[in-house]
Order: structure tokens, then C-alpha cells, then sequence
């Protein structure tokens, strides 16, 4: 047995920012005034690498000796209290992954084994209380454990041979009770109905009794995670009640039922429920001959429709691939590798579908970070831990795999504090020619690629379904993966290689449910054999392999005389690649492992979704006039405002993420010279692999919690429509325009007014989309935010999306003094919706303006009202403006309208012909903004702006100062940017620890 070696590595002083950031934290967030100073060192402990080897690999693989002291075996403490974290036995290390990597790279021998913790070395007066509350709010049990200081005899994991996996005998002669205490007792997301339904199957067909794993298979596959069981749930009664504000609900209500009856003429309708809700609109405006470029076909894992990019001046047919996914209750109790997955699950559906992913958005949802320590829930992470590590695991993963962050915004709301909302969007794109879809055929091989499969993530699908409850943080662990960047980097070089995709017939990605769900779904018979699958260790059973939702795999088909050169391709980006499944026409799901068969499940039987579930819905009234009411009107207004949780500066959170890999990005985070007003869409370059293109997608989100709060209905169909019009304020045209939602509420049980959320929520954006012509092609459910007696506020994002020319998108700041301030109104009916056929005017005029040169730059007035969107667009390049207009013009939520900066030599009037709006002032150069007389120094008013969360997100000069150099953003059409070195006073922020979709 090799003998192990051990190693430290410290940062040297003025490097060791991590340490001085971790200071900092401890001192604020846990109050330790007498607090000096904290070091911290990464271990690594490392056997089968010595001599020469050894030596080299000290300062080339584990530390760099221009910034990193190192010492072996023993550190020097200075008589301060130490304790060391490392993660859980069967959790992803990375950091230790990465370095037995580097290692046999650099050696060209077997890699060592290297087991990583990291060192924490506290200093001052310190009380064994105070340490106790350091030590709790460093270590998340979730993942990660305090680890040994002594050196360990060997690393050699203690494996035992796990056991056979049994049959449940006399489960089919359980009673009721029996069968109710065994879902209990093995902690199933399905209900016991479902598993009542599973005992009757097998007595009556299968005639034997079910092995442990085909419970588990089933469980996972009718999870709500996989199958969306509540959103597939039979609405038998819905009630609305007669009352005036309800009608826009009724009517929506009876709009859907006469899109059912087109849908459905002449064939059986599917059950009323809320997937038919939310697919019922793609499926009327298709029939009704709108969708002309939607792509369909049997890969459902991501958003497609087809267009034309120009290359080198033609045009060229390609599929733009995008998706929403979320991962919440991951991220709830695992904040970083619940956030880092969160965005290696959305890349991976549209690469499933040969698509290179080139750009992300990240919208999420968050309690008040500045929340005090103590005030932090039992069984909760404090809200500042939970959206500094999720924020850190996000980017983390982004960047490592080359990805450009377009857009990072957070929604504050206390429901939050319930459960976190974690979502990712991304963007991908791929030329049509190169997409091959074949139905499998018997005999056709499934190919595993990339990662190994471990414990890390097995029941994530199910737990993702479930409450979260005052032991899950504690007892959750094995269900948050961890990511793999490097590995999912080599899978999106492989999928772009034109050779590669063209072997393959049919993809799907390893998420939710792992090898059951990912090759399952694959073909309707199927032979796998779990002893193929590669492990990440032994010890592994037959049920963890076939569950197990270990991240950065695909499964793809191929014909057998194609998989060897598949492998060979696989093995040129250094991925692994194994047979696993041969495709069968029996239609079953055939499992074997160490030769025996533990599983055999009916396809038909696989997609009943389990045992038919029925509940009520009642829908409330809603009371929406005071939301759209400006309020109390007072001088500190604009400053009041601008510091406001949900309209302050996040600049601080946005500069972890890299927006500009790739060399793709139109629209930079922020804008103008000073990149100081935020931008509210994304854009980028489509990735055309050879040649130059001008065409890009632009992406938008849209959600205002306190509405949704106030009136699920309102909410969406407010959310639809500030979509679109963050899009059109960038320049797109809302007409070729396509949407995803995303749903996020709480455990609806059988509570007929829980279930009314939802269905509101629902109508109101399918009562958006019919009246705009624009269809949600894909989305998301989560029916899983509540905590106790508390819930998540009612939410649906609207993700929108089209395609343009870079040339004429355009960004939010101020550009020129002189120019007209223009309020370009969203008139709203007598039920304080939008007026669909008025934006839809609005959004026309605008695109018109804007493709002239007419409007500089735009900013939707939102929530904050126009004053504050005026703010917004003159910080950039603080550029000033004096604003004259009733208060109620600059102060009111003006929800779907625009504030525009017209250019000198363009007449509103003739612009904007016929439309609801206002000249409400004109630019200057001073760095002032004038509200009705009002004088408010810009500098002043941004201190407000970015003051709010300064204290979680630093971006001021601070501990840790250093020059950088940073790209000087311009409007496209302005002239070309240019780099410089900005002030010396410039934050790096440091922080401890930094080192399936509903189809149509």
C-alpha cells in the first residue's frame, strides 16, 4: 500500500485575498469583533507519486511558487484554533479530481490519489462558543465534513462488496396500512396511490413481486422533477368565482376550453390539467398556421426553431436551441453545487440536440441577504450564505466551461426565505444540416459518455420533489451532484465535431433519474447492462447505478457498426465512452447487473406516470389597484427607490460571471463608458464556426413577485409582456419572438385555493399569448417551495427569445445631451391588464425607430416608474436630464412601457403617431438629473443605487485593490470599443470556499 504524502499551501501575504474576504465575513456576519486575522491552506494528502515525481508536482500542479508557500507534513498553527473541511465520503472533489489529472499528465504514469481539505486558522480572542458558531457557518453537512488533522495510514476508500438487490417479497399481499408504512419507511416521492397502483400492476400482470430497484426506477421516473406530476394532475372541478375582478380569469377559462375544442376535434382530448394549460397555446397558434419555423421532433429536451443566419453575407438554415431549467431545492440546502448544476443541466439539454450552448442567463430568487445571523431559520442556511455560494457555484461552473454569462439578476421576496429560486437559461445554436434524427432500431447501440457514475445525486429527481423539511439539510446530502466543467467542456467540443454528429441517431443527457430516465426514455425497449456503466468507485449496487443523476454524462444511439468510431471520436477530447444498452423491439426496460436481471419494467406501463391523480381548483379574487398606484410621492423619492431591494445596483453579483467568452457578446452586462447602467436583455452572436455573421439572439425575462403575489393571473400575463418588451427595448422584434416559462410554487396538497394559483397563473399567460400570437415552445414546473407554514410568492418567468442583426441592437444608456426624453405609455384595460393591440403597436413603432437611428437607447419603466429608469440609463456615461411630468407619470409602476432617448433631428410625433406617449424632458451634459425642479447629483444618486448591497456584494475599493483592465463598452453602432486600464481602486471580491421539461 502507498505510502501518503501530505502538503500545504498557503497564499503568501497580499495574495491571500480568500483568507482577508473570510476575515471580513466572519466579522460581520457572525459579529467576532476580536477577531484578528484568518489564514487559510488547502491539504492535500497524495499516495503513489514520490522522488523526482514528487517534487516536480509540488510547485508545477499544486501550488504556484510566485504567489503559494508550501510545507509538507506539518504546518505551523501559531497557537491558533484550526479546524480543516472536507467533502462527505462519495461527493465529487474537483480540486482533487483536477490535480490527479495534472499529476498524470505531467508524469505520464498511472494518476496518484489525492484526497483535498481545506485548513481554516483563526486568530484572537476567540471564545470555544464563538469557534463552535465559525465552524457551523463554514461547514454545510449537506456536502462537506470536518476533516481529520492527522496524517491518515493510507487512502485506500474501506469498500465493501454491496449486497444483491432483493425482491420485496409479499408486496403484492400487503394491505393498505403495509403499503402506506412501506413509502414511508423508504422516503418515496410518489404518493402511496402511485404505489397501490404499482401493487395491483404486478399482481395482476407481472404476477411476481418488484425488485427493490424497479420501486426506486419508478419512483424517480414518476417524480414531479421527471414526469410532472402535479402539472399532469386531472382538474376535475375548477371554480371561479362571480365577481367583477375574476372576469378576465373567467374569460381566459373559456378561451382555453375553445382552444381544447379545436385542439381536439374529432379525436379524444387530453385531461384538462395544467400541462395542457400551458401547452394549449403553442398548439392553437400552430394550428392556426403562426409557428411556421417551430421545430419538432422526438428530442423534446430543449426550446428549437429554425432560421436564417447570415454567414459571409447567405444565408444559412440553422436551429436555435434554448432552455430554462431550475434547480431549487439543490440549491436550498447545497447552495454552490446546487447552482453549479443548475447550469450544467441547462447546457446539456440543447447539447443533447447537437446544440453548442454560447450564452446563459441567471435569474433567481432570494430572501433579503442582509439578514442577520441570528434571525436565520432552524434548518435554514442564513440567506447571506445561501446567494453569495450559489452565486459562487454558478459562476464557477460558467466560467470553467467557457461560458458567457449575458445577464445575472436576483429577485428579492421574503417567500424566498421559504425555499430559494435557482434558474439558468441558456442559448444554443447548431446548422440544421448537421442535426441527423432517426427513430432507434433493435439492435442499434446507447453509448455512455463522459463523467462516472457515483452516490453523489442518487434520488436528486426525487428529492427535488419533496417538501423541504427541518432534517433536510441534514439528511439530503447524497441527492446534490457535483459538477465536472472540464469534463462537460470535452462534451460540447465532441458534439460540435461535425463527425460525431452525424453518428448520432438519438441523444438524451444524464439529469434527473441518471441512467434509468436518460437511456430509458431513449427507445421503447431497451437491454442495459449496469456493470458497463464506468463507477467513480466500487462498492457501487445495482440501484445506485441505475439512478444515480452523477452529472456531465450523455447517452446517445448509435448503429452498431458506427459506436467504435463514436468511442474513437469520444477519446480524442479524452472522454470516456462505454457500451451500455442495446435497443430492443420488446418494449421493455431491461436492467442487468453482475449478470442477473434486477430489472424489468413495461414501457406502456413506465409512461401511465403512475396512478391517476385528480384534485379541485378554486381561483380567489384579486384585488391589483394599489400595486399600480404610485404611492406617497415625496422628495426622497428617486433616492428611496433607487436603494430598494429589487431596483438597486447588483453589479457586485454580476461581475463574478465572465459575460464575454467567446468573443460572441453583443450586449455587455453594463453599459456605457463608465458600465454603469444595467442592462435588461442579452445578446450575442450566433457561433458560426466558419466565417462572419451579423445575426444574434436576444433573450429577456420578465416576473414581478409582489404582483404575482397580489394576483397569479396579473402576474404572468404582466411577465409575458415585459419579456417581450425588454426585448423590443434592445431592439428585437416581438413578433419573431418564442417563450418559455418557468413555474415555481408551493405544495398544493389537496387545497382547492393552492391549486387556483397555478391555474391563474396559467390562464393569464395563455391569455398573453393568444393575444400577442407568440407561443411558449417549453417550460418548467417546480411544485416544491414551501417550508413549514411558509411558501414561495406564486411565480412564472417568461423567458423570451428571438433573433436579430448585432448592428441594430441596442443598449441602455444614455448616449448624446440633447436628445428627447420620451415616456412611451402601455395603456392598460379596465381590469389593469395590458392592452395587447396597444404594445403590440408600441413594440412595432419601436422597432421602426430604432432601425433608423431615431431612438439611442431604451429602458422599460418597470416597477421603479420612469424617474428611476431615467437614473438607470444616465449613469452609464452620466449623461444628465431634466424630466418634467406629473408625478404619476415618473413615479407609477408603468409595467410594459418604455423610456426612450430619441436623437436630435427625430420628431416624437411623427415616431410615435398615434401612440400613448409623453415628452417628459430632454438630456444634458451636466451630471445632474432633474425630476420636476428637483436636483439630484448622479454621483448621489448612484452612492444610493449601489449602496444597498454593497455590504454582500462588494464592488467599492476595499480590502483587496488592484489594477485591471477591463473592455470599454460602445453601442454597436457607435465607434469600435477600445481597452483601458480603469482606476487602481477596483474590489476583487473574495468570499470563503471560492476555490425534464414539459413538451408540446
Amino acid at each position: 500500500m502507498p505510502s501518503v504524502r501530505r502538503l500545504y499551501v498557503e497564499k503568501r501575504a497580499g495574495f491571500d485575498g480568500a483568507a482577508s474576504g473570510m476575515l471580513h465575513d466572519l466579522r460581520h456576519s457572525l459579529g467576532l469583533a476580536k477577531l484578528k486575522r484568518v489564514r487559510i491552506a488547502l491539504r492535500y494528502d497524495v499516495a503513489g507519486l514520490e522522488g523526482a515525481d514528487w517534487e516536480k508536482a509540488k510547485l508545477n500542479v499544486f501550488a504556484e511558487a510566485a504567489v503559494d508557500d508550501t510545507r509538507e507534513s506539518v504546518m505551523d498553527f501559531d497557537a491558533g484554533r484550526v479546524f480543516a473541511v472536507e467533502y462527505l465520503p462519495g461527493q465529487f472533489d474537483q480540486r482533487a479530481d483536477s490535480a490527479a489529472q495534472c499529476v498524470q499528465l505531467l508524469t505520464q504514469k498511472e494518476p496518484p490519489v489525492v484526497r483535498c481539505a481545506t485548513v481554516y486558522m483563526l486568530y484572537g480572542d476567540i471564545t470555544d462558543e464563538e469557534f463552535a458558531r465559525v465552524k457551523g457557518y463554514v461547514i454545510n453537512p449537506v456536502d462537506s465534513r470536518e476533516a481529520q488533522l492527522s496524517l491518515p495510514g493510507h487512502l485506500s476508500p474501506d469498500i465493501s462488496l454491496p449486497p444483491d438487490v432483493p425482491a420485496l417479497e409479499g408486496f403484492r399481499d400487503m394491505d393498505g396500512a403495509a403499503v402506506a408504512a412501506l413509502h414511508g419507511e423508504m422516503g418515496m416521492a410518489m404518493s402511496v396511490d402511485d404505489l397501490l397502483f404499482v401493487q395491483t400492476h404486478y399482481r395482476d400482470n407481472e404476477r411476481r413481486d418488484p425488485t427493490v430497484a424497479e420501486l426506486r426506477v419508478m419512483d424517480t421516473y414518476w417524480s414531479d422533477h421527471c414526469r410532472h406530476t402535479t402539472f399532469l394532475t386531472e382538474l376535475t372541478t375548477v371554480e371561479i368565482p362571480d365577481a367583477p375582478a375574476v372576469e378576465p380569469v373567467r374569460r381566459a377559462w373559456q378561451e382555453y376550453l375553445k382552444g381544447r375544442d379545436e385542439v381536439y376535434a374529432g379525436r379524444r382530448p387530453k385531461p384538462v390539467c395544467l400541462m395542457d394549460i400551458a401547452t394549449m397555446s403553442v398548439k392553437r397558434l400552430k394550428r392556426q398556421g403562426k409557428l411556421k419555423n417551430l421545430d419538432e421532433s422526438p428530442e423534446i429536451n430543449a426550446c428549437s426553431f429554425e432560421t436564417d443566419v447570415d454567414v459571409d453575407g447567405r444565408p444559412q438554415r440553422w436551429l436555435i436551441e434554448f432552455k430554462n431549467e431550475t434547480h431549487n431545492h439543490p440549491t436550498e440546502i447545497e447552495p454552490f453545487g446546487g447552482a453549479a448544476t443548475c447550469l450544467g443541466g441547462a447546457i446539456r439539454d440543447p447539447l443533447s440536440m447537437r446544440a453548442y450552448v454560447y450564452q446563459s442567463m441567471r435569474v433567481t430568487g432570494s430572501g433579503d441577504p442582509r439578514t442577520e445571523l441570528n434571525q436565520t431559520l432552524p434548518g435554514k442556511l442564513p440567506q447571506r450564505k445561501l446567494t453569495r455560494e450559489a452565486a459562487h457555484g454558478f459562476s464557477s461552473y460558467g466560467n470553467q466551461i467557457g461560458l458567457a454569462t449575458g445577464q445575472v439578476t436576483e429577485i428579492y421576496h421574503p417567500g424566498y426565505v421559504a425555499k430559494r429560486m435557482e434558474l439558468g437559461a441558456v442559448v444554443g445554436a447548431v446548422p440544421k444540416a448537421a442535426v441527423r434524427r432517426e427513430e432507434p432500431s433493435p439492435g442499434d447501440v446507447v453509448l455512455l459518455i463522459g463523467g462516472r457514475t457515483g452516490r453523489d445525486g442518487c434520488g436528486g429527481a426525487t428529492g427535488s420533489s419533496k417538501a423541504h423539511t427541518l432534517e433536510s439539510i441534514d439528511t439530503c446530502g447524497a441527492e446534490v451532484q457535483k459538477g465536472n466543467p472540464p469534463t462537460e467542456r470535452k462534451l460540447q467540443r465532441l458534439f460540435r465535431d461535425p463527425r460525431a454528429q452525424r453518428l448520432i441517431k438519438r441523444c438524451n443527457d444524464f439529469g434527473a433519474g441518471g441512467v434509468c430516465v436518460a437511456v430509458g426514455e431513449l427507445a421503447d425497449g431497451l437491454d442495459i447492462d449496469l456493470d458497463a456503466v464506468p463507477k467513480k468507485y466500487e462498492g457501487l449496487d445495482g440501484t445506485e447505478l441505475a439512478i444515480s443523476e452523477s452529472q456531465e454524462r450523455m447517452a446517445v444511439v448509435v448503429e452498431a457498426g458506427d459506436a467504435d468510431a463514436f468511442m474513437a471520436l469520444a477519446a480524442e477530447e479524452n472522454l470516456e465512452a462505454a457500451r451500455v444498452a442495446v435497443v430492443t423491439d420488446l418494449g421493455r426496460m431491461r436492467m442487468t447487473w453482475r449478470g442477473r436481471r434486477i430489472i424489468d419494467i413495461s414501457r406502456e406501463f413506465l409512461d401511465t406516470n403512475g396512478a391517476p391523480q385528480k384534485a379541485s381548483a378554486y381561483v380567489t379574487v384579486p384585488d391589483v389597484k394599489q400595486y399600480f398606484m404610485a404611492g406617497g410621492i415625496t422628495k426622497s423619492t428617486l433616492l428611496s427607490r433607487l436603494s430598494t431591494l429589487n431596483e438597486c445596483s447588483q453589479r457586485g453579483l454580476a461581475e463574478m460571471f465572465d459575460s464575454t467568452i467567446g468573443a460572441g457578446t453583443v450586449l455587455m452586462p453594463f453599459a456605457g463608458r463608465r458600465q454603469m447602467t444595467p442592462a435588461q436583455a442579452m445578446a450575442a452572436l450566433v457561433p458560426v464556426q466558419d466565417g462572419v455573421t451579423d445575426t444574434c439572439t436576444v433573450m429577456a425575462h420578465g416576473f414581478f413577485p409582489q404582483l404575482s403575489e397580489t394576483s397569479p393571473f396579473h402576474g404572468a400575463a404582466w411577465a409575458v409582456t415585459e419579456s417581450l418588451a425588454r426585448v423590443a427595448a434592445a431592439g428585437g422584434d416581438i413578433a419573431a419572438c418564442w417563450l418559455s416559462l418557468q413555474e415555481y410554487f408551493e405544495r398544493l396538497g389537496a387545497n382547492p385555493s393552492r391549486w387556483g394559483k397555478p391555474l391563474a397563473a396559467l390562464l393569464g399567460a395563455y391569455w398573453a399569448q393568444m393575444n400577442l400570437g407568440v407561443a411558449a415552445v417549453g417550460g418548467k414546473d417546480s411544485m416544491s417551495g414551501s417550508f413549514g407554514d411558509m411558501d414561495v410568492p406564486p411565480t412564472l418567468v417568461s423567458f423570451a427569445i428571438c433573433v436579430s442583426k448585432a448592428g441594430r441592437t441596442i443598449s441602455a444608456e444614455f448616449k448624446r445631451p440633447g436628445s428627447s426624453v420620451v415616456l412611451l405609455r402601455q395603456p392598460r384595460d379596465s381590469y389593469d391588464l395590458p392592452d395587447y393591440a396597444a404594445f403590440q403597436r408600441n413594440c412595432a413603432a419601436l422597432h421602426a425607430a430604432i432601425g433608423r437611428g431615431a431612438v439611442l437607447a431604451a429602458h422599460t419603466v418597470g416597477e421603479g416608474g420612469a424617474a428611476v429608469a431615467a437614473a438607470k440609463m444616465a449613469f452609464g456615461n452620466f449623461i444628465g436630464a431634466e424630466l418634467e411630468a406629473e408625478n404619476r407619470e415618473l413615479y407609477a409602476p408603468g409595467l410594459g412601457g418604455f423610456v426612450l432617448e430619441v436623437a436630435q433631428g427625430h420628431d416624437a410625433a411623427e415616431l410615435f403617431a398615434g401612440l400613448d406617449y409623453l415628452v417628459i424632458g430632454r438630456t444634458f451634459g451636466a451630471e445632474t438629473l432633474s425630476v420636476n425642479g428637483e436636483q439630484y447629483a448622479l454621483e448621489a444618486l448612484e452612492a444610493a443605487w449601489r449602496s444597498t448591497l454593497e455590504g454582500v456584494f462588494p464592488t467599492a475599493a476595499g480590502l483587496h485593490e488592484a489594477p485591471v483592465k477591463t473592455m470599454q463598452y460602445t453601442a454597436r453602432n457607435a465607434a469600435k470599443p477600445r481597452v483601458r486600464v480603469a482606476s487602481p481602486r477596483v474590489l476583487i471580491p473574495v468570499f470563503p470556499g471560492t476555490n425534464c421539461e414539459y413538451d408540446t
